[in-house]
C-alpha cells in the first residue's frame, strides 16, 4: 500500500491559499539567495586555488637530469609586477615540453608576452618597458593556460644555453632575492613545479577566512527559510495530528513540502549563478579579474550545494514541529511557547572562556583560529534567543508607550522568531568590527626613488657602477649612482651591487630600470616594490577580503531580515487582525514591528561589534600594529548603512501588513 503522505502534502499545499503561496515564495527566495551565495563562495575558493596553481610552472623545479635551464625574474612598471621567465634548451638533451600557454618550447630570440603586457608594450614608450626585452619583429602570445588572470603581465624569453643571463650568475642574490620568491634559477625537465607565485600565494588562505566568516549568515538565512510560515504550518498539522496522523507522517509531510520548495529555490539560485558567471569573472581580486572557467564549480559541487540547501531548509522546518508531535492540542489552542533556558548563557560563557584561554596561549594555528571563529558564531546563535527573551521581559516591565509594550510582548512570546529577524545583521556586526577597525599590516621597506642591481662581487659592482653612469646619462635620466657592499640596511641587503637614486617621477624611474636591465647578466634591476611585494600581497588580500566579507554579510543579513519580517507578518496575521478589531491603528502596529527589531538589534549587534573590535585588537597586537583610526569612521558608516538597509527591508513588508489586516473579521476567524 502506497504512502498517503505525498498526495496529502500536495493537496494541502494547493489548498493553502494565497498566503500559503506567499510563504512558499519567500522560502524559495531565501533558498535561491543562499544557494547563489554558497556557489559564489565555493567558486571563489576553488578558483583562487586553481589560478594560484596556474602560476606554479614559472618557478623552476630543479632536476639534475633536466633538459633545459629556466630562470625566473620580476621587474616592475610603476607598481605593476612583470614576471619574466627565460628558457634555454640544453644541447645534447631530449626536447623539453612546451610551458603552459605556449604551443612549443621557445627558440633563442623568441619573446612571448601575455595579452595585457602586449598592450602595454604598444602604449608605453620603448625606453620605459620594451627595451627590457630582446628586440623582435613580433611578439608571440601566451595563452590563458599560462596565466592566472587576464591582467597579468608575463613574458617568456627564449635564450641560448650559453647566454650569460642563463648562467649561475642568474642565481638569486641578497636577502630580497632569496626570500621574495620573485627570482630563481634551476635546470629543469618540465614545468610541474608546486611553488606558486608570491602574488597569488595568499589568495586561497584569504578566501578560506572569508568563506568561514560569510558562510554562517548564509546558513542562518537558509535555516530561517525552513521556518517561514511556521505558525500556519503548525496550526494545519496540529489539526491533522488531532485527527489521527502519526508524528512520523507529520514530519514526512513537512520535510517533503519544505524540500521541494527549497530545491526549487536552490535550483533558481544555481541557474542565477550560471547566468552571472561572466559578470562574476569581472570582479577583481588580487592580481586581477578571473577567467570564467576558473569560477565554474562543476556539476557535482553545484548539485551538492542545491541538495544541501534543500536539506537544510527541510531539517529546519521539521525542527519546528516538536511541539506539534508532542502536544498538538497546545498548538491548536495557541498555548504559550516554551521559555528559553539559562543553559544557553552557561554554554556561551563556557565557549568564551575556552576561546580566551586558547587565544591567550599564543599557540593557536590557523585551523584552530577558524574553528574558534565558528564556535563563537555558534555560541552567539545559541545565546541570541535567550537575550531577546530577557530583553522583552525587561522592556515590558518599563514600557511607557503602547508600541513599546506590543514589541516587548512579541519579543518575550516568540524570542526565537525575533532573533531570526536580526541575527544576520548581528553576526555581520562582528565582521564589521573586525575588518574596519583592524589594521593588520607589516611595515614596508622605504626606498623611494631607488633602483638596485645586485652583483656577485664588489669588483663587479664597481665596474657596473661606472657603466651605469654612462648608460643613464645617455638615456637622459638624472640620477646619482653609488656602489654598495651589501653590509648596510639599504635596498641591497646581503649582497654587493649598484644603487641608483633617481630624480624625477615614475616615468624617470621606469626609464632607469629599463636602461639598467642588461647591466649585470641574469640580474634584473628592482625597486622598493620588489622588496615589499610579499607584504603588500598579504595585506592587500586581507583588505579585499574585508571589503568583500562586509558587502556579502550585509547583503545576506538584509535579505534575511526582509524575508523573515514578511514571514512574521503572515504568521501573526490573526494576532494583527484581532488587534485591528480592537481598534489598534495600523501605524501603531507598524511602529511596534520596528521597535521589535530595534531593541534586540542595538543590544546584540552592539555586543558582536564590540567582540569584533576586540578580536581585531588581539590580531593587531600579534602584528605589532595599532587600531585603525580611519576604520572607526568606516565602522560607523557600515553600522549606519546596515541598520538603514534592515529597516528598509522590514519596511518593504508594510504593504503585506496592510493587506492581511484589511479584512480583519475574516482573518481573525
Amino acid at each position: 500500500m502506497s504512502s498517503p503522505v505525498p498526495q496529502l502534502t500536495w493537496f494541502l499545499a494547493r489548498r493553502s491559499g494565497r498566503r500559503g503561496l506567499h510563504s512558499q515564495l519567500l522560502a524559495a527566495g531565501a533558498a535561491a539567495v543562499g544557494s547563489l551565495v554558497l556557489l559564489v563562495l565555493t567558486a571563489a575558493y576553488f578558483g583562487s586555488g586553481a589560478r594560484a596553481h596556474d602560476t606554479a610552472w614559472r618557478t623552476p623545479a630543479p632536476d639534475r637530469h633536466g633538459t633545459a635551464v629556466q630562470t625566473l625574474g620580476t621587474t616592475y612598471l610603476g607598481d605593476r609586477p612583470v614576471t619574466v621567465v627565460s628558457l634555454a634548451q640544453l644541447p645534447g638533451r631530449k626536447a623539453t615540453p612546451a610551458p603552459p600557454g605556449l604551443t612549443g618550447f621557445p627558440r633563442p630570440g623568441q619573446v612571448y608576452v601575455s595579452p595585457a603586457l602586449g598592450d602595454l608594450l604598444h602604449r608605453t614608450p620603448a625606453d620605459q618597458l620594451a627595451d627590457r626585452f630582446p628586440k623582435v619583429s613580433s611578439y608571440g602570445t601566451i595563452g590563458d593556460a599560462g596565466l592566472a588572470a587576464p591582467e597579468e603581465l608575463v613574458a617568456v624569453l627564449g635564450r641560448a644555453a650559453s647566454d650569460p643571463a642563463m648562467s649561475t650568475a642568474a642565481e638569486p642574490l641578497g636577502m630580497f632575492g632569496g626570500l621574495s620568491g620573485q627570482s630563481a634559477r634551476a635546470v629543469v625537465s618540465g614545468f610541474d613545479g608546486t611553488d606558486v607565485s608570491v602574488f597569488t600565494l595568499a589568495d586561497k588562505p584569504a578566501v578560506s577566512i572569508g568563506v568561514a566568516i560569510v558562510v554562517v549568515p548564509v546558513i542562518v538565512l537558509a535555516a530561517a527559510a525552513g521556518r517561514l510560515g511556521a505558525a500556519r504550518r503548525e496550526q494545519r498539522l496540529a489539526a491533522l495530528r488531532l485527527a489521527g496522523a502519526t508524528p512520523r507522517q507529520i514530519l514526512a509531510m513537512t520535510g517533503l513540502e519544505s524540500a521541494v520548495v527549497g530545491a526549487a529555490g536552490a535550483l533558481t539560485g544555481a541557474l542565477a549563478y550560471c547566468l552571472l558567471l561572466p559578470a562574476l569573472a569581472e570582479i577583481p581580486f588580487g592580481i586581477g579579474t578571473w577567467y570564467t572557467g576558473r569560477l565554474w564549480v562543476g556539476l557535482p559541487w553545484l548539485l551538492a550545494i542545491v541538495v544541501s540547501v534543500a536539506g537544510l531548509i527541510s531539517v529546519s522546518a521539521m525542527m519546528t514541529l516538536r511541539q506539534v508531535a508532542t502536544s498538538p492540542l497546545g498548538v491548536a489552542q495557541q498555548a504559550n511557547p516554551r521559555r528559553t533556558r539559562l543553559i544557553r548563557l552557561l554554554l556561551f560563557v563556557a565557549v568564551l572562556l575556552y576561546i580566551y584561554v586558547t587565544s591567550s596561549s599564543g599557540d593557536a594555528g590557523s585551523r584552530q583560529l577558524l574553528a574558534m571563529l565558528l564556535m563563537f558564531y555558534g555560541a552567539f546563535w545559541l545565546l541570541g534567543p535567550w537575550i531577546v527573551d530577557r530583553l522583552g521581559r525587561i522592556a515590558a516591565r518599563f514600557a511607557r508607550r503602547p508600541a513599546t509594550l506590543l514589541a516587548a510582548r512579541r519579543l518575550s512570546d516568540d524570542p526565537r522568531g525575533s532573533w531570526r529577524t536580526v541575527s544576520g545583521l548581528v553576526l555581520a556586526g562582528f565582521v564589521a568590527g573586525f575588518f574596519t577597525v583592524g589594521n593588520v599590516g607589516i611595515e614596508d621597506y622605504q626606498f623611494p626613488g631607488q633602483v638596485a642591481v645586485p652583483a656577485t662581487s664588489t669588483a663587479t659592482a664597481r665596474a657596473a657602477s661606472a657603466e651605469a653612469r654612462t648608460l643613464l646619462h645617455a638615456a637622459g635620466v638624472r640620477a646619482t649612482v653609488t656602489t654598495s657592499d651589501g653590509d648596510d640596511d639599504g635596498i641591497l641587503i646581503g649582497t654587493p651591487g649598484v644603487v641608483v637614486h633617481v630624480s624625477g617621477g615614475v616615468s624617470q624611474l621606469d626609464t632607469a630600470v629599463t636602461t639598467l636591465s642588461g647591466l649585470v647578466p641574469g640580474q634584473l634591476p628592482y625597486t622598493q616594490e620588489y622588496a615589499n611585494a610579499e607584504n603588500d600581497a598579504f595585506t592587500g588580500r586581507l583588505g579585499e577580503l574585508g571589503t568583500a566579507a562586509l558587502a556579502v554579510s550585509f547583503l545576506v543579513a538584509t535579505a534575511s531580515a526582509g524575508l523573515t519580517a514578511a514571514a512574521n507578518v503572515l504568521d501573526r496575521r490573526r494576532v494583527y487582525a484581532l488587534l485591528r478589531l480592537a481598534g489598534t491603528p495600523l501605524k501603531l502596529l507598524d511602529r511596534a514591528r520596528f521597535r521589535e527589531t530595534v531593541l534586540p538589534l542595538v543590544v546584540l549587534a552592539g555586543g558582536t561589534t564590540a567582540a569584533g573590535i576586540y578580536a581585531a585588537f588581539q590580531v593587531n597586537k600579534l602584528f605589532d600594529s595599532t587600531i585603525s583610526t580611519s576604520g572607526a569612521v568606516t565602522l560607523a558608516a557600515c553600522v549606519t548603512v546596515g541598520a538603514l538597509a534592515m529597516f528598509a527591508a522590514i519596511g518593504a513588508s508594510r504593504p503585506l501588513l496592510r493587506a492581511v489586516t484589511e479584512d480583519a473579521t475574516q482573518t481573525a476567524d
